[in-house]
């Protein structure tokens, strides 16, 4: 139970590498995987999950080599964010820019086609801001971190002002995702 089948190096050493292999991932495959998960996604991440998990312990399945492999993921974490912290421009580069899915009212197709959302994904999230619908929001930006920001049209725009859901925020333009 709490005895080692290998270095203790070697467990801190696994994790990090897989630690490191799913952050170049997940930005290598796009925003998309933190923004909106589908069925497929979350079939992908339980699966990475499932799969990772033994290249992180390795034939070791002591009580130990669990709480030295977490405390590894976590001492990385916390390393990494310190760093990207303190450098401004590679947290930048890391995490990407900002899409515009919808600028002056109108959907950029492009935009949803290089993020992999479907327009019918974007206004289930629209319908999470309190949106009755695409026609209502003037501009939606996809941040790196996977929020969705929306700001409603002008209330002579449409005829119609963004009227907040139950637990969104009360001004509109402010998102809560």
């Amino acid at each position: 139970m709490f005895g080692l089948k290998l270095a203790v190096a070697e467990k801190i050493l696994r994790p990090i590498i897989v630690y490191i292999f799913l952050v170049v991932c997940l930005r290598i495959f796009g925003k998309r995987q933190l923004a909106q998960l589908n069925a497929f996604d979350l079939v992908v991440l339980l699966s990475i999950s499932n799969t990772v998990q033994n290249a992180m312990i390795g034939d070791d399945t002591s009580l130990t080599g669990g709480l030295i492999g977490a405390f590894s993921l976590f001492g990385i974490n916390y390393l990494v964010l310190r760093f990207v912290f303190r450098h401004r421009t590679l947290d930048q580069m890391l995490e990407g820019k900002p899409a515009v899915l919808i600028e002056h009212g109108k959907v950029r197709r492009k935009a949803l086609a290089k993020e992999l959302l479907s327009e019918a994904e974007l206004k289930i999230v629209a319908h999470r801001e309190g949106f009755a619908g695409l026609d209502e929001v003037d501009s939606c930006i996809l941040e790196p971190g996977g929020t969705f920001y929306m700001r409603a049209k002008e209330k002579g725009a449409t005829g119609t002002a963004h009227r907040p859901s139950p637990g969104s925020p009360k001004e509109p333009g402010k998102s809560r995702s």
